[in-house]
């Protein structure tokens, strides 16, 4: 997929591969040296000089990437490798050039914005001195390499990052296994990044300063059309909005796990142990629903997995009823290349990437998914999910290069969930896979809002944390020595969670999660969780339903579908609240929606939580 940030946000050490929400290095191919002259008409030829070079870059760039992840060799990772680094090269340079003329006055409003795209779109930035450009990459290599190869223990065996997070989702395991395979999995991974990242740190800083911010931290949250400070305050007011819910779902599972495990191993109070979960950062509760269903939740009247099989599609058909869930909403038919080039399936004799992903190659209707689909129901949900992605790509390409994007960094991903979030009984009966007579009744709905919540609800504290700790260590609040009891300390303040075994000062627990040693800015994926609702519930006022949010379908109606591609269209070309207010109404991102979907769980939540101690 291609965002106006590729060229930069794909930038300089992390370059990802072209996948939604994994943006690819995408960067443009070495220009000669223009010199414009410091005056407000020179920054706009700069910047239009920039966004014509990026865009040439991109069309070529882009082949080479949709080859090696759908024909992987040598051969193609080498041409990936060295498309990546001119892109890296370029993304370089003019962020450095848009920096000297970020400081001109009278400069257009728009040539302003677009200056502050260019220097702040590069995730780590390597200063100018002498070889720290090379230091800086072959560290950021290094820690991507050591997590790759980290390996974890099981009952003494060594066991691979694919596995062990596997067998953490394992409710068969023991307290005592899980524990072990924690501990190992932190340890091995983590303790061995810590010299290199703060080294890492200091460099990037260096190089934030040359591009004119404070630190790396402020650059980061420079990219949302407001004051860095303003930001964070946003993202902690929006926290506040969603925490009762996560703190009556905390009590609830951590009663619950004290009932399965007893007092010895989980506590009636406090933290909950971190390895109980399910998942190795405790981030995402889904795996030990089983744990924690309320009697009787596990039937909810039909098995989509089962309404594929029954109605014999294909893995195409699976994607043209996701199609056709936007043309109902009277979005134009995909080209006819959408299914001539895409990757539906896993071919038999070779390597691909199969993680799922959402691609627009050219910017304009090229646009592609990438997916090794099963007939089953999550791939049928991943189908909508990228689709939304596909089709945002589509509304906006008629912008200029630096607008191709989604409004900020958590729209694109908040339009796939949202149309992953109509997937209601509703929509099942509209679309002819389900009866209607076998739509399950609101006895029903405790148990299947409690299954979203232990994913989507368990999330937004450790969505939120993962960059709080380190925009800390990149301005210095939190000193080498402090990395892990500042980790830890967050983890415990915002999830409620602890570790299940001691842990020491010099341990870097943090490089245990893959986004901190890959430098995956980690905040869109907090805004995604939060704009999805209040999209979905901008949707179904539009569409006029009567009832419960969380069953709400608007398929069919064309002025929902009006609506928001009047907000997709507009891509990054506006800051992010006149986006969000063309769709919604509302110029700030809030929580209230989500609070809405889930209010029939909080409430129920609230009576099996009578009597027991909340928060810890």
């Amino acid at each position: 997929m291609k965002f106006a940030s590729v060229a930069l946000s794909a930038l300089a050490i992390s370059l990802a591969t072209p996948a939604m929400a994994d943006h690819h290095a995408e960067a443009p191919e070495m220009a000669e040296q223009t010199a414009f002259p410091m005056t407000p008409e020179g920054a706009a030829e700069f910047v239009a000089m920039a966004e014509s070079d990026m865009f040439d870059y991109i069309v070529e760039a882009s082949k080479i990437y949709w080859i090696n992840a759908t024909y992987i060799t040598q051969d193609t990772d080498a041409l990936a490798a060295a498309s990546g680094a001119e892109g890296t090269e370029m993304s370089v340079k003019y962020a450095l050039e848009a920096a000297k003329y970020a400081t001109i006055d009278g400069l257009d409003a728009e040539v302003s914005r677009k200056l502050d795209m260019l220097r702040n779109g590069i995730v780590l930035p390597a200063p100018t001195t002498e070889g720290a450009a090379v230091e800086l990459n072959e560290i950021a290599t290094r820690l991507n390499s050591q997590y790759g190869k980290g390996k974890g223990t099981l009952n003494g065996e060594e066991i691979n990052g694919s596995d062990i997070e596997a067998e953490m989702g394992n409710v068969e395991r023991t307290p005592e296994e899980l524990a072990e395979m924690w501990g190992s999995w932190h340890t091995n991974v983590g303790a061995p990044m810590k010299d290199d990242y703060a080294r890492m740190v200091e460099i990037a800083n260096e190089g934030a300063a040359e591009l004119g911010f404070s630190d790396v931290g402020a650059m980061w949250r420079s990219g949302y059309d407001m004051p860095p400070q303003e930001f964070s305050a946003d993202l902690e007011r929006m926290w506040q909005e969603v925490k009762p819910l996560y703190l009556s779902l905390h009590t609830y599972v951590r009663n619950k796990l004290n009932q399965h495990h007893g007092d010895a191993v989980q506590p009636a109070t406090g933290p909950i142990r971190a390895d109980l979960l399910g998942n190795m950062w405790a981030q995402e509760w889904g795996n030990i629903y089983p744990l924690v269903a309320p009697e009787g939740a596990g039937d909810v009247g039909y098995d989509l997995t089962d309404l594929i099989e029954k109605k014999g599609y294909s893995e195409v058909d699976m994607v043209k009823v996701g199609e056709q869930f936007f043309s109902s909403l009277g979005f134009e038919p995909l080209p006819d290349t959408f299914y001539e080039r895409s990757q539906f399936t896993k071919p038999q004799d070779r390597e691909v990437v199969c993680h799922a992903s959402a691609w627009d190659l050219d910017n304009k209707d090229d646009i592609r998914i990438k997916m090794c689909i099963k007939k089953n129901a999550d791939d049928f949900i991943t189908i909508h999910h990228e689709l939304g992605h596909n089709y945002y790509q589509r509304a906006y390409k008629e912008q200029d290069f630096l607008h191709l994007n989604g409004a900020n960094d958590g729209f694109h991903e908040a339009i796939g969930d949202m149309i992953a979030l109509s997937i209601t009984p509703e929509y099942l009966v509209q679309i002819d896979m389900l009866d209607r007579e076998d739509v399950p009744g609101a006895d029903k709905d405790i148990g299947l809002l409690l299954r979203q919540a232990m994913d989507k609800i368990a999330f937004l504290p450790f969505g939120l944390l993962v960059d709080k700790w380190r925009w800390g260590v990149f301005d210095g609040s939190i000193a080498p020595e402090q990395y892990n009891e500042a980790w830890h300390g967050l983890k415990e303040e915002y999830q409620g969670i602890t570790p299940p075994v001691d842990r020491p000062a010099d341990a870097f627990d943090a490089g245990a999660k893959y986004h901190i040693p890959g430098n995956t800015p980690y905040t869109r994926y907090f805004l995604a969780r939060i704009l999805q609702f209040q999209f979905y519930k901008a949707a179904c006022d539009q569409a006029g339903w009567e009832g419960p949010l969380h069953r709400c379908s608007f398929y069919g109606n064309e002025e929902v579908g009006k609506n928001l591609n009047a907000m997709l269209e507009m891509g990054a070309s506006k800051p992010w609240p006149d986006a969000l207010e063309a769709f919604t109404g509302e110029r700030q991102m809030s929580g209230k929606a989500l609070v809405e979907y889930f209010a029939p769980l909080q409430a129920w939540l609230d009576e099996q939580n009578e009597g027991q101690p909340t928060g810890w």
